[in-house]
């Protein structure tokens, strides 16, 4: 069996290039095997068999590999600090045209909360987020920008009102927000990072990475900060080894790149 799902890591990264070996093996097999049960599929060879032929079934795997799970402010408390203490810090520091990148953005949420957020601060025409997935799939819908009413829970209700309308059960983001950000397709293992970065966020996806994947994306998002620039991560995330990947501690969810 561990010698299938080998061939099985392989034969994943050919077809996607997403890497298993960066991930928690015994959590993410546990969801793998799931999802095969639930397709009625014996055996990884069959899967893999399934998944080049079948575009639905494809799609579905990356999906549900990527773990999109996501809301407008997650941690209220969190955004709360951004809002009096991190952003006029940025702002102070390096003017009005900060760059900032939501990677692994899922649904939109994040990069949308980031644009409202920011908006307390700026003019929306002066806000410009750069925000990346690797799943073309939750970027397609974070690029429609319908929400439930539970993901939009924790926004603020004046900027609820201000910059959403009602559509049946559903919520639609305004198109003032959704031009203020760009999305593309990135993976955090693979691909390039930019740089000249003020703040980075990334939350509440790293906790499925291993160690060492860990550190080598928080060195590469410490390499595409300015000094003096942020990385802001999940509740459920700390860098315990912040120091060695160049980072000092603002607080448990705030790193910043020293000047």
């Amino acid at each position: 069996m561990a010698y299938d799902y080998e061939y099985f890591k392989k034969a994943v990264f050919d077809l996607t290039k997403i890497d298993l070996n960066a991930y928690k093996e015994k959590q993410m097999k546990r969801r793998i095997d799931t999802l095969i049960a639930k397709n009625k599929i014996v055996g990884y060879d069959n899967y893999v068999a399934a998944l080049k032929s079948d575009t639905v079934k494809f799609e579905e795997f990356v999906n549900y590999l990527t773990i999109n799970v996501s809301e407008f402010y997650r941690n209220v408390d969190q955004w709360q600090l951004l809002d009096k203490e991190i952003f006029p810090d940025l702002i102070k520091r390096y003017g009005n045209n900060l760059k900032i990148w939501s990677a692994a953005c899922s649904t939109g949420d994040e990069p949308y909360s980031l644009v409202m957020a920011l908006s307390r601060h700026l003019p929306l025409n002066q806000i410009k987020i750069y925000a990346t997935d690797l799943d073309k799939q939750v970027i397609a819908k974070a690029k429609v920008g319908l929400y439930g009413e539970k993901s939009i829970a924790g926004v603020p209700a004046d900027l609820k009102k201000k910059f959403f309308t009602q559509v049946g059960p559903s919520y639609q983001i305004s198109n003032e927000v959704k031009a203020r950000v760009e999305f593309k397709e990135h993976n955090l293992l693979k691909d390039t990072y930019l740089s000249d970065f003020h703040l980075i966020v990334c939350r509440n996806v790293l906790i499925y990475f291993t160690e060492e994947a860990k550190d080598e994306v928080f060195r590469k998002f410490q390499k595409s900060l300015k000094p003096g620039g942020y990385l802001f991560i999940g509740s459920t995330e700390q860098i315990i080894n912040h120091r060695d990947v160049g980072f000092e501690r603002k607080n448990s969810f705030f790193y910043q790149k020293p000047m």
